[in-house]
Order: C-alpha cells, then structure tokens, then sequence
C-alpha cells in the first residue's frame, strides 16, 4: 500500500502559483523582480509567519524547524523583504518505512512588503530553535508619539 501525501497549504500555495501565473500573463508584474518571481514559481510550501508591531519596531518571527541557520537566505530590496532556502527530505533507512509524511520539504519562499518608514540598514535577524526572528526598527517620523491637550 502506498500512502498519498496530502497537504492543503501546498494546495493554497499551488492556487496563489496559478493566480499569479495568470496575472503576469496580462503583463502585471506586481512589482517583484525576476529572481523573486523565479524563486516564488519554484516554492514548494511557505514557512508559517507572525507580524508584531510596537512603537520601535516591527517583528517577524517565522518558523523554520528541521533548517540550518546558514540555510536561510534574506534579503531586502525596494521595500520588499524576503526569505528563502529549502528543507531536504529525509531519506528512508533499509529498516524502516515511513508510514506518514506531513512535514513539507523542498524550497520555501516568503515575502513581505515593508512600510516605508524604517530604518533599513539597522534590520537585523536572528535564528534560534527553529525561528528566525527578523527585527525591523521604525523610523522616528514612523513612530508614534503622544500629545497632551490642554482643554480650555
């Protein structure tokens, strides 16, 4: 018996691929690169993602378990900001049989449209157990501020 590995955010994934195939053959590019439309065609999955926002800064803590820090690959470009690598699959021992298979492997792509008033050379990222934290400190006209109002 052969089991048929079944993954619906692969599947969300496949319909996002086909939407935008579909849209770049209308000529709207949505302003991606052709590296970054080439590596978003070839993803496989896409790493689960939590946005924070304080009033220093942003924070996206993305996870990543079973990859190696030099693995991970992030770049920022025109406002874009994006992750990339790919989780090689475990190969089966003589002895053993996999009997369920839900983790995904292969290449993995996100990106994420940065607002505009950060301070991009101060982004820093870390990697630890699994998650990459990525920091992104607000500019100080970004950052709110508290007024008092003196009523009359």
């Amino acid at each position: 018996m052969s089991l048929i590995k079944w993954n619906s955010e692969r599947e969300l994934l496949n319909i996002e691929k086909e939407f935008s195939r579909m849209f770049n053959l209308f000529g709207n590019r949505f302003g991606l690169s052709k590296s970054e439309e080439d590596e978003y065609g070839l993803a496989e999955w896409a790493p689960l993602t939590d946005i924070y926002e304080d009033d220093e800064s942003y924070k996206l803590k993305v996870d990543l378990p079973g990859i190696k820090k030099d693995d991970v690959r992030i770049s920022y470009s025109d406002g874009q900001l994006s992750i990339s690598g790919e989780r090689k699959q475990e190969s089966e021992t003589k002895n053993s049989k996999h009997h369920r298979v839900e983790r995904t492997f292969g290449k993995y792509y996100r990106s994420f449209a940065l607002p505009k008033k950060i301070m991009e050379e101060k982004i820093d990222a870390e990697f630890k157990d699994g998650q990459l934290v990525i920091n992104i400190p607000k500019s100080e006209e970004a950052k709110s501020r508290q007024l008092e109002i003196k009523v009359k």
